[in-house]
């Protein structure tokens, strides 16, 4: 006797269904059955192939490649890199940037700073404006700008004639008793 079961197919009504190593659905085997596009190949680490021991922070060309166009260092699921070499790479990279061989950011994201953020950030400070504001009065007029600091005389004193030396008084004269 065979076992036929009566009620709802658990492969939804589909006739022919295939074993699950081939696929299993009408779609071909070269797709996974769990409907996704297919995983690409893992990639293989750059540095392992060419037999590198350490990765210097001084060939900023190749480190240059495993950072993102933000300026991020790029993951290892992205660059492919092994964890021993990415370790490697992570301090190189940032070796190199503070040396200033790398930038920290990309320059359009420090294009949508302000100038006081850039600055804030490390950046080169805002530009000064050429010359100092216009302020009436000037300098040691009432109301006018004073330097911060400790209050100075603006206008220089007038030289005034020297005084003339004090005269010693004459000593008390004592008469001689007869």
């Amino acid at each position: 006797m065979s076992q036929e079961r009566s009620g709802p197919r658990r492969d939804g009504g589909r006739s022919g269904g295939g074993s699950r190593d081939r696929g299993g659905d009408d779609r071909g085997g070269d797709r996974p059955r769990f409907g996704g596009p297919r995983r690409p190949r893992r990639k293989v680490c750059a540095f392992c192939v060419d037999k590198v021991q350490k990765i210097d922070f001084k060939e900023v060309g190749r480190i240059r490649r495993y950072i993102s166009d933000r300026g991020k260092i790029d993951p290892r699921r992205k660059s492919g890199t092994c964890a021993k070499h990415q370790r490697m790479l992570t301090a190189a990279l940032k070796r190199a940037r503070h040396m200033a061989l790398l930038p920290y950011t990309a320059e359009h994201v420090r294009s949508l700073m302000s100038p006081q953020a850039r600055a804030m950030a490390g950046g080169p400070p805002p530009p000064k404006p050429d010359r100092p504001p216009y302020r009436p009065g000037g300098y040691g007029a009432p109301g006018g700008f004073r330097p911060a600091g400790p209050p100075q005389s603006v206008v220089a004193p007038a030289p005034q004639a020297p005084a003339p030396a004090p005269q010693p008084a004459p000593a008390p004269r004592t008469e001689p008793s007869a």
